[in-house]
């Protein structure tokens, strides 16, 4: 069983490989904002106020966005929560992370 701490850490290990995959390749960064404009038409109210969060983000540009997402604060952890990133990650890249996790015993992969 993980810890909350160790969750928080898993996630943003994640949000650290998709950095890496976005700043590698920028055009993704437009799959991010099609995500948060997706998810809204969808989302309840408690989750709608970190999704137009993201959007007052994403418009600050590529590196602003990646840098939140890479916070390692409350604030990055809460917005993390509600991350636009899902779609970056290819589900065999992603399996692969959750695999390293796994076997790492939780620790950085």
């Amino acid at each position: 069983m993980y810890t909350p701490r160790e969750l928080d850490l898993r996630s943003l290990r994640l949000h650290q490989l998709v950095a890496q995959k976005i700043r590698a390749d920028p055009a993704l960064f437009s799959v991010v904002r099609e995500t948060v404009e997706r998810q809204l038409t969808n989302s309840m109210p408690s989750v709608s106020i970190y999704l137009l969060q993201w959007l007052d983000i994403l418009d600050r540009g590529i590196e602003e966005a990646l840098a939140v997402a890479v916070e390692d604060t409350e604030r990055g952890q809460v917005l993390r929560s509600a991350s636009p990133f899902a779609g970056v990650l290819t589900e065999d890249e992603r399996r692969a992370f959750l695999h390293a996790c796994s076997t790492a015993g939780g620790k950085q992969p």
